[in-house]
């Protein structure tokens, strides 16, 4: 099934709009909610749309961890625990994007099979 699929997309948007519900940006939770309606139009350009709303969400958190870990070193308090969890939030935010890459995906998008510089 095309959902369990798209699971990691779907989870890293939720997440995402969760961070921005708790910073009280509910413009940009309502964007996040209805980026995962983009989903159900089987259209290549909505691949690129997602892929580029996953790289700008991997790049708020990276913003965010470095932001976060900033005030914990000057408040004298640990911080590295919260670097590497928020990292691989980003990480997993960002690799999340290249689900549109397997078979099956391409496939349900209308993208090419085989991309241009791939062998």
């Amino acid at each position: 099934m095309i959902v369990f699929r798209l699971l990691p997309v779907i989870f890293s948007i939720l997440l995402l709009g969760a961070h921005f519900y708790r910073a009280g940006h509910l413009l940009l939770t309502g964007g996040a909610i209805l980026a995962l309606g983009l989903l159900c139009i089987r259209r290549p350009l909505t691949v690129r749309l997602m892929q580029g709303l996953l790289m700008a969400g991997a790049a708020e958190w990276l913003f965010t961890t470095i932001r976060l870990v900033i005030i914990r070193q000057a408040q004298g308090l640990p911080w590295l625990r919260l670097a590497v969890i928020l990292g691989l939030v980003a990480l997993c935010t960002l690799l999340s994007a290249l689900v549109f890459r397997t078979n099956g995906l391409k496939a349900q998008y209308n993208l090419p099979q085989k991309e241009q510089g791939e062998s």
